[in-house]
């Protein structure tokens, strides 16, 4: 058997979707090719057989004894097609029954002392638990709670800005659409949208609806639900990797190398004490509390500007994830995902900045092409423009370079930007 078309079989099983990548592999390389003839017993009643049967063609069927059906009368007998598993080690254990070809049937089989395999601690990797990961691939881990549904959470020092962080959304809806899909597929683009403001508080159940599946192509939406509300939805789609026609137009702009930037926690310790920056300015950031994102960004042109001075509508910065990420190369994907909505929107402000200003923004939708494989561990450069800002909308798009120069992503963003309604004066009731 060709063993692309092996790993594309074993992850539409669905219960290997909750296994990383590494692991349908390794699975992959393992399994045996076994072959029945129609009304050959598969496994015996009592047997617990070569290990775990998983249904490549044809169809079986469970035939419980009369002793045992007496016994158990609501127990039906069932059939079993394609993608379906049964055997020993398997959430689907048949403690008595026979299961029996009913056509010629093919079925991949994954030995006992392999069963190991089917025991991971983390989505991204079988060598790491989510205890041992980088803070950011801890954020993007799902638990699977059923076929297409997961659950993912707000970790305490995962970043927040009083609700759900929008790129939280994003990368956790993404993993969760990446797992329903082949690990050979991998997204090249994206499109959500942001519907109503997230609890950190609570869990949030990721639903994924199985669009189209192709040879080459899969497409995926998911809907992120909390308290019976679909407060976000994405819509993703994944290609099988191929070689084909390459140009780039677009160049990198010159930007000091990130080892000559200072990190964010370095300027804010600079900004304690530059005495450009105005006194109240300096002791507000003093007095709140800072919290590291698990994202390192560097910018290229840092400066003495507040959120209170006016400036161009760009920016440019470099970025990288904190730690070792697993090698999952959806699993880098989610991370920028994650990434690129921490500073990205609120570019559009900048012109409209002044003493006293004050907004309230919310991200409206959000897009992505990826053009070019990466590692989020490694620095890329953000490059963020927004040429134009009308109706209460704020827009930017962006690019991503790695340090070669060659453009791995493009992006685009659409915010609400609203001033704050003033409060209305009291009226003295004497």
């Amino acid at each position: 058997m060709d063993p692309d078309e092996v790993i594309e079989f074993l992850s539409c099983v669905p219960l290997l979707q909750r296994l990383p990548g590494s692991s349908l592999k390794r699975i992959a390389d393992i399994v045996i090719v076994k072959r029945y003839g129609k009304g050959e017993y598969v496994v015996r009643d009592g047997d617990i057989g070569e290990g775990i049967y998983f249904v490549w063609e044809g169809e079986a069927e469970v035939s419980v004894s009369d002793s045992v059906q007496a016994e158990e009368e609501d127990r039906p007998e069932f059939q079993l097609k394609r993608y379906d598993y049964f055997g020993h080690g398997s959430p689907t254990i048949f403690r008595q029954g026979d299961v029996i070809a009913l056509t010629e049937l093919t079925c991949l089989v994954l030995p006992h002392e392999h069963c190991n395999l089917l025991e991971t601690k983390s989505i991204w990797s079988a060598d790491k638990t989510v205890g041992t990961c980088s803070l950011v691939e801890n954020i993007l881990h799902l638990e699977p709670v059923e076929v297409n549904i997961f659950q993912g959470i707000t970790l305490p020092d995962a970043p927040k800005f009083g609700k759900v962080f929008g790129g939280q959304l994003v990368g956790q809806a993404l993993a969760a659409a990446s797992k329903t899909v082949d690990c050979l597929k991998i997204v090249h683009s994206l499109h959500c949208y942001f519907l109503l403001v997230g609890d950190f508080n609570i869990p949030i159940i990721y639903q994924v609806h199985r669009v189209r599946d192709g040879n080459s192509f899969a497409t995926r939406r998911v809907d992120a639900i909390q308290k019976g509300n679909i407060i976000f939805t994405l819509l993703a789609s994944f290609q099988k990797e191929e070689q084909g026609f390459e140009h780039q137009e677009t160049t990198m702009p010159l930007v000091p190398a990130p080892e000559m930037l200072l990190s964010m926690e370095e300027l804010r310790e600079r900004r304690l004490t530059d005495p450009r920056l105005p006194r109240s300015y300096r002791n507000k950031v003093a007095s709140k509390e800072f919290v590291p994102w698990p994202i390192e960004i560097r910018f290229c042109e840092p400066n003495s500007n507040t959120n209170q001075s006016k400036s161009p509508p760009s920016l440019r910065y470099w970025f990288r994830a904190k730690g070792k990420l697993s090698d999952d190369q959806a699993l880098h994907r989610c991370v920028v995902a994650f990434a690129s909505d921490l500073i990205f929107s609120s570019v559009s402000l900048n012109p409209h900045r002044r003493k006293g200003f004050r907004t309230a923004s919310l991200s409206l939708d959000h897009s992505m092409w990826f053009h070019r494989s990466f590692r989020a561990d490694d620095w890329l450069l953000f490059v963020i423009v927004s040429p134009v800002a009308s109706k209460a909308r704020g827009f930017v798009s962006g690019e991503m370079f790695n340090t070669k120069g060659e453009l791995l992503v493009s992006l685009t963003q659409e915010a609400l930007l609203r001033s704050p309604k003033p409060k209305p004066t009291p009226v003295s009731k004497l």
